[in-house]
């Protein structure tokens, strides 16, 4: 095998496996978004029980961003901003919901939003790959690699920290 062909399968490589983590992690986020979003009355008596202030405001925006960050991801559209979203989202559940719980996630506890956080931090770094809007615009280019996985986690847990001061009190 050449040179050339080694870097070709190996680009390959990383395009299917963009592919591949944008769809599930998209995937899982807009299943979450749209349960959240057929039962917004029941989401933000949810909501309201684990401490959050304003949760019918709350459930509506678990809904939207789940949803969006999940569309945005399986198009490959803003892949570093969509990828901090979940970061985000899943920062706030670990913190307000699953920590206390321990790690294993068949007692509720962290394992499960960290590995959805950490996937997304992860693709951030490797980038949307070949099929995706992103490439399609050039944008892919721009912010990639440790800057783009670093935009990822930072701006997620800034946005969770914003949001968990703002509406959260540990009830």
């Amino acid at each position: 095998m050449g040179r050339g062909r080694g870097r070709t399968s190996g680009r390959a490589g990383r395009d299917v496996a963009a592919l591949l983590l944008r769809t599930a992690i998209g995937g899982t986020m807009i299943a979450h978004g749209v349960k959240h979003g057929r039962s917004l009355k029941g989401t933000a008596g949810w909501f309201g029980s684990i401490g959050f202030r304003q949760p019918e405001l709350q459930a509506k925006a678990s809904a939207v961003v789940e949803i969006g960050s999940g569309a945005a991801l399986i198009a490959g559209v803003g892949t570093p901003l969509a990828a901090a979203s979940v970061v985000g989202t899943m920062a706030v559940a670990a913190r307000s919901v699953h920590v206390p719980n321990g790690f294993f996630i068949t007692a509720e506890g962290w394992e499960y939003v960290t590995n959805l956080a950490a996937a997304s931090v992860a693709l951030a770094a490797i980038g949307p790959g070949r099929f995706s809007v992103d490439r399609a615009l050039g944008v892919d280019r721009k912010l990639k690699g440790p800057a783009a996985a670093a935009v990822a986690a930072g701006v997620g847990l800034a946005g969770a920290a914003a949001q968990l001061g703002m509406f959260w009190r540990k009830p």
